[in-house]
């Protein structure tokens, strides 16, 4: 088994520049050092004792992380990516526990992680009251927000990791307005997050600047009590069903997630409507499954990798020097255009 001091000499380092890499010290670093040492790390197949490092550190090789649902395969996307880097770079596992975005189950959680010698939470919520975060942050656990933003006028002593959820549904609408389509919907589940405020009015933003404020409209479906994907694709459905038996249906439907735009389009299959000819659907997170929908399901793409490397990043360099300060970090879209979106023929519309 491979020892610190082996990786220093293949990477012609000091053993505390390894451990700083292991560490999450790596942010003065040399470009070439860190990738000398990584490469030293991946060759010899170098893993830190667990043992070894609670002994020294006070706390377990885990990071917590807290998805609404795994039963979303969005939610296992991003826990692959957070584990697969955590476990190859740094050593950690990770526990997944699922919470509903349920601020008491997260609170629950937090007492549960820290009875357990574990320090870092990466926690996907994006609850508008983040009090309970804070609070647990104050009590010694590294805290990473995920799918929202840093309340506007505080100073949080966690750090925030997001995609620009205005942009993800501006970006969508446009694609729909650039097809023609002046018939909008949003449709998402009723009840807010920080996340779903920004996409409604990304939406609505791109409606105003196309001068279709009185014909873009947003469709609150039934409150969910789960953030699996039958609970939301079934929301989308009944949604799609309401949708198609307007006088003056929407031709052009954006969907909260992919989820919900997966249900959109059975619920329109359902009524008669064939998308993308009759209805014009887009989806929001891109997730494996909307290429191989049929017809293949335009998404707006989030950078998923690259958020999870720096969440991942942000809890152990944190974990290492508790001083140092909190960020907030927003990553930008991209639209994947598939086969769901057509161009409206007007002469339809209502038929």
């Amino acid at each position: 088994m491979s020892k610190i001091s082996d990786v220093a000499l293949l990477a012609g380092v000091s053993t505390s520049t390894v451990s700083n890499v292991l560490n999450g010290r790596s942010n003065r670093m040399a470009p070439d050092t860190l990738v000398r040492v990584e490469a030293a790390i991946a060759q010899l197949k170098y893993r830190p004792s667990s043992t070894a490092r609670q002994l020294k550190t006070g706390y377990t090789p885990l990071i917590g992380l807290l998805v609404p649902s795994m039963a979303n395969p969005m939610y296992g996307f991003i826990a692959r990516e957070i584990e697969a880097l955590a476990q190859e770079r740094y050593g950690f596992r990770i526990m997944i526990g699922n919470t509903y975005r349920d601020a008491a189950q997260e609170a629950s959680f937090f007492d549960d992680l820290l009875a357990h010698g574990v320090r870092g939470v990466i926690i996907i919520s994006s609850l508008i009251d983040e009090l309970h975060v804070e609070a647990a942050a104050e009590r010694g656990l590294v805290m990473v927000s995920y799918d929202r933003r840093a309340t506007p006028g505080m100073t949080s002593i966690v750090d925030h990791v997001t995609v620009d959820s205005f942009e993800s549904s501006r970006l969508a609408t446009q694609h729909l307005i650039e097809n023609g389509h002046t018939r909008l919907a949003f449709v998402t589940p009723a009840g807010r997050t920080m996340s779903r405020n920004e996409k409604i009015a990304g939406f609505l933003a791109a409606a105003k600047s196309a001068g279709l404020e009185k014909t873009a409209k947003v469709f609150d479906g039934t409150q969910v009590g789960e953030y699996g994907d039958s609970m939301m694709s079934e929301l989308g459905r009944t949604q799609a069903g309401m949708l198609a038996a307007l006088p003056d249906r929407p031709t052009g439907v954006i969907g909260v997630n992919d989820m919900t735009a997966f249900g959109l389009m059975a619920g329109f299959r359902d009524a008669g409507l064939a998308v993308p000819q009759d209805v014009s659907v887009i989806g929001i997170d891109n997730v494996f499954l909307s290429a191989l929908m049929h017809p293949a399901m335009t998404s707006v793409r989030l950078p998923v990798p690259e958020m999870a490397q720096v969440m991942v990043e942000r809890v152990m360099s944190r974990l290492a020097d508790p001083s140092v300060p909190t960020q907030e970090f927003i990553f930008q879209p991209t639209l994947v255009v598939r086969d769901s979106v057509a161009a409206c023929s007007h002469d339809d519309v209502g038929t």
